[in-house]
């Protein structure tokens, strides 16, 4: 039999813990026969994967946001852990599992005998689907980016609203944990005057926002979320992204504003050089759920996620001994945990152009490249006219949806959603038709009254080629037809002072035309 040291009752040291580990290292303690056992160690666990299985151990140690230091927390803290992550993925997590020993001083997985350590016992999937190998690979698709959105849209809109977290005070303890293990790392990895500097623009941007953290708080958007949404905890699963690995361990982190629980994957992928799928989830979440008032807190929500990724980076230095790339990680997510806190100053941009002419194709491909991270909004006229009608983007409506008056209700709530975004520091597009010269100049007053720089683009194309561009769209925002791009022919337009520019070329003849246009 296979007899490991002894493993005294009383010890819950991470020492104590070193025979579990080297029996879980061992094939044959699942019955594997030569089957190598694949280990991965974060700061907080250490993962066994089998053939089909994976299980983890909660590491027995004490650090200022959580306590797995007795073997009843750590118990807790798996069964929590199976609760949390069923809302998102009930296929993966199967079981908590005790390490007995048994009478005769074996170890056994789940036995007869008295427990030592717990286990959470998850069924083991293809590593290549998760979402930080896809970004590696450049395997992270659009049509992945957007299902990922809807998937945490409609996660946040079902999770329990806690009123009772979150808010100001929750963020104030986010801002002291982080203070408390950077300190660790004071002097040494970390400069003192640069942590300070972060620490201190952390709690001003705070104090800033005090009133609008505590309004969303109580009106519901402080939500049992998952807390820890990078994309090494997004997997697929039968090809739909599903979330996993979601907080168990500590309810201040996990009962968060659900914008500020989007913003982790948000710098996750900003950091990895991809903003352009950064902006397009963002702008997706918030075309399905609406909630653009979280805005002005956004850099701080995101600064606050970089920083946490800071010092976790330094902490795995110090475990794994990997100093050189866990150094450079640290470092680079405190330079951007700073970056997000600098002053930017919003634009607004117009495209224009009848249906087909390849507006929001271009509204995509330049929202990343305006304003603060991660990019900026896209207010599609298409969406808002849906939202007002109570429906999701991409449900058609009846042709009586289309008539005068609810035109303009949709053109007045585009210049209020945009007018919103600017004063919340957020750079803004806006994607509609705008045919007739009143909806031009209504939306240019937005920008004139805040003072905010205004560039309006107007796309044109031969009539044919936006048909097909109609004909062959998919799963698309816009009900427009050819009948409706033959109606859009006849309107008199007015003269037009916006930057006009032919859309009959490539993508990226036409993109190069507005970058041109915008000097950017």
């Amino acid at each position: 039999m296979n007899h490991p040291p002894p493993f005294p009752e009383t010890d819950d040291s991470e020492a104590g813990q070193a025979a579990l580990v080297a029996w879980l290292s061992n094939p044959a303690s699942y019955g594997q026969g030569d089957s190598a056992i694949q280990r991965i160690d974060t700061h907080i666990s250490r993962v066994f994967l089998t053939k089909d299985r994976a299980y983890k151990l909660k590491r027995a140690v004490r650090l200022p946001f959580l306590d797995f230091s007795t073997l009843a927390q750590r118990h807790q803290a798996c069964l929590t852990e199976q609760t949390v992550n069923a809302r998102t993925a009930p296929d993966l997590y199967l079981a908590v599992q005790a390490i007995t020993r048994e009478e005769n001083g074996d170890l056994a997985l789940n036995g007869h005998g008295e427990p030592l350590d717990w286990l959470v016992v998850m069924r083991r999937f293809d590593e290549a689907g998760l979402f930080d190998r896809l970004a590696q690979t450049r395997a992270l698709t659009r049509d992945y980016a957007l299902a990922l959105a809807g998937t945490i849209a409609a996660f946040h809109q079902s999770a329990e609203s806690r009123s009772d977290f979150g808010g100001a005070s929750g963020l104030t303890l986010t801002i002291d944990t982080n203070e408390a293990c950077f300190a660790k790392d004071i002097p040494g990895l970390f400069d003192a005057a640069t942590v300070n500097r972060l620490t201190a623009r952390s709690r001003a941007a705070l104090a800033c926002h005090h009133d609008l953290l505590e309004r969303r708080r109580l009106s519901g958007f402080v939500r049992h979320g998952h807390g820890d949404l990078h994309l090494g905890n997004i997997c697929l699963i039968e090809n739909r992204p599903t979330l996993f690995d979601a907080i168990e361990f500590n309810l201040d982190f996990a009962c968060i504003d659900v914008l500020y629980d989007l913003a982790f994957l948000l710098m996750d992928l900003e950091a990895r050089g991809l903003r352009d799928t950064a902006n397009l989830i963002f702008n997706r979440y918030l075309e399905l759920t609406g909630d653009f008032g979280g805005l002005p807190a956004l850099p701080l929500f995101l600064s606050l996620r970089a920083a946490i990724r800071a010092h976790v980076a330094a902490a795995m230095a110090r475990d794994q001994g990997r100093a050189s790339s866990c150094h450079k990680k640290a470092t680079s997510y405190l330079q951007l945990a700073l970056d997000y806190l600098e002053p930017s100053t919003p634009q607004m941009l117009a495209i224009g152009g009848l249906s087909g002419s390849g507006k929001s194709r271009l509204a995509r491909a330049l929202a990343p490249l305006v304003g603060r991270a991660p990019g900026a909004l896209v207010l599609r006229s298409d969406v808002l006219r849906k939202r007002l009608a109570g429906l999701t983007p991409e449900t058609r409506l009846p042709a009586g949806a289309y008539d005068a008056a609810s035109t303009e209700q949709t053109y007045q709530l585009l210049g209020q959603e945009a007018e919103k975004a600017l004063i919340a520091g957020q750079s803004v597009i806006c994607d509609a038709v705008f045919a007739l010269p009143w909806q031009r100049q209504a939306i240019e007053s937005y920008a004139r009254q805040l003072d905010i720089p205004f560039h309006g683009l107007w796309l044109e194309a031969e009539p044919a080629q936006m048909e097909q561009r109609i004909l062959t769209r998919k799963n698309n925002a816009s009900d427009a037809t050819p009948a409706v791009l033959q109606k859009q022919l006849t309107l008199q337009q007015g003269e037009i002072d916006w930057t006009r520019i032919d859309s009959s070329g490539e993508r990226q003849q036409t993109l190069e035309a507005a970058l041109q246009a915008l000097r950017l």
